[in-house]
């Protein structure tokens, strides 16, 4: 009996500290989630505040020397993808129109085999973008890498952003406070891809946090590079 005894305590102690584990562990887990909650509330609140009053149709938006691209997915053949056509689509209008005078197309073209800028450049060329208004920017990897590299690398100083809307007040708040003066165009073109849209929609939330992020962080871009004069030598180009 005194051996069962023996047992019956130490299985109880055990059992007591596992649920005090437990608890510490919930504790942890939910101050986690509220934390994170509140960043993400912030974040959005923040992007859409710098956004506000800097968000057009294509027809209204003010006149800018370029417009800024963002980067999408290509096909293994270059390809655009229906989401990077829909913003391939605007800025060909937006040229057309006069509403911008170059076009600077930003994308990921870290591996040799995967380049979106030279896709983007094919299909606006193909379109009656003239080559010498397309100038490419190779290490546009995230959106804050795009902005920070349009003002830091090609000296862009006013532009208009083009990408779906869900994505658009981020990219509008991410190059205004990188030194860009910007307004933005979105595309709704793609939201025909119904899951596709929403899931993308989705991550914005995540996507807030981290622009938040990268701003107070004021890190550099993956690859910054040296002073490049593509978009000025356009532009004088008239």
């Amino acid at each position: 009996m005194r051996g069962l005894s023996t047992r019956w305590r130490t299985w109880r102690a055990n059992h007591q500290r596992a649920v005090r584990l437990i608890r510490r562990l919930l504790l942890v887990a939910a101050a986690g989630v509220l934390l994170l909650t509140g960043a993400t509330g912030a974040s959005v609140a923040w992007i859409h505040g710098d956004a506000q009053g800097h968000l057009f149709a294509a027809a209204d938006v003010p006149d800018a020397p370029v417009a800024l691209v963002l980067g999408a997915k290509v096909e293994p053949d270059g390809t655009p993808s229906p989401f990077l056509a829909g913003r391939l689509e605007i800025a060909r209008q937006l040229y057309a129109s006069g509403k911008v005078k170059v076009v600077l197309v930003s994308g990921d073209h870290m591996n040799w085999d995967y380049d979106e800028p030279d896709g983007m450049r094919r299909w606006l060329v193909d379109r009656g973008v003239p080559a010498e208004k397309v100038v490419l920017d190779h290490a546009g990897f995230d959106t804050y890498d795009s902005c920070a590299r349009a003002r830091r690398v090609f000296g862009v100083r006013r532009a208009t952003v083009v990408t779906q809307s869900f994505h658009l007040p981020r990219a509008v708040a991410l190059c205004r406070r990188l030194g860009v003066e910007t307004n933005g165009v979105g595309d709704d073109s793609a939201r025909r891809f119904a899951a596709q849209w929403r899931i993308s929609s989705t991550r914005e939330y995540g996507a807030s946090v981290k622009a938040a992020a990268d701003v107070l962080s004021g890190r550099d871009p993956v690859h910054l590079g040296r002073r490049e004069t593509g978009v000025d030598d356009a532009l004088r180009a008239g």
